[in-house]
């Protein structure tokens, strides 16, 4: 495993490197950090799988979540990785998308394990994280740096194959495309945001909108963002 490949990225979707890693059609799947639940329901929806679990830690977007459910293969609960509401071996995969690092770094190893207990013998583990790297992350640094997170994500999944919870299976580099049409756009995704507490005060918020600008064109504003996907499989 290495954390990053700048010569192995290839452009396309999550769900395009979904489809190609795994089996998901008729499993049973457990998303931690789900967010709005978008990629809950395209497990569902595109690619098959009989039910998902999508937990998130943000409880007003739990509360939206729970709101606006509209598929009954989709199961929204409170919670985090570190504590997972689920007997032993009750999932065929779990899937993180963007979400290892936002696990306080002191809990990381156990929800590894917990991520572990509750995967079926050689059930498997999907991380995609994103890279500290690249144009994007220029500007999304000035909001929140999160080189160390980051750094911590990868190490402890090399601590959970070094002791023998996972094999890793595969790594795979992709860079996605990400498109806003303007400042407005962007600041409402990127800094009115209730999962993490940011404290930019107007100088930062300025610094920030500068750096977001230089990139913006009559047709907005397009990055390419940089992920690892790490694929591991559960030691029966």
């Amino acid at each position: 495993m290495i954390e990053t490949d700048p010569a192995a990225y290839r452009i396309c979707d999550e769900l395009d490197v979904v489809s190609e890693l795994l089996e998901v059609k008729g499993c049973r799947l457990l998303e931690l950090g789900c967010g709005s639940g978008w990629m809950s329901r395209q497990l569902v929806r595109r690619l098959g799988a009989r039910q998902v679990t999508a937990t998130e830690v943000d409880r007003l977007q739990h509360e939206r979540n729970q709101a606006s459910a509209d598929l009954p293969e989709v199961e929204f609960r409170f919670g985090g990785a570190e504590s997972i509401a689920d007997p032993d071996g009750t999932y065929d995969g779990v899937l993180m998308f963007k979400s290892l690092h936002h696990v306080p770094r002191a809990q990381m190893d156990r929800a590894l394990a917990e991520i572990r207990r509750v995967l079926v013998p050689s059930g498997y583990l999907y991380v995609s994280e994103p890279v500290y790297w690249g144009e994007f992350n220029e500007v999304m640094r000035l909001i929140h740096d999160e080189r160390e997170v980051r750094a911590a994500a990868y190490a402890a999944i090399e601590r959970a194959v070094q002791s023998g919870l996972f094999v890793w299976e595969r790594q795979v580099f992709y860079q996605s495309l990400g498109s806003y049409p303007d400042w407005e756009s962007f600041a409402t995704r990127f800094l009115q945001v209730t999962h993490t507490a940011l404290d930019l005060d107007a100088q930062r918020i300025a610094q920030v909108r500068a750096a977001f600008e230089r990139h913006l064109t009559a047709e907005g504003a397009h990055f390419l963002k940089p992920h690892r996907v790490d694929l591991l499989r559960a030691v029966p």
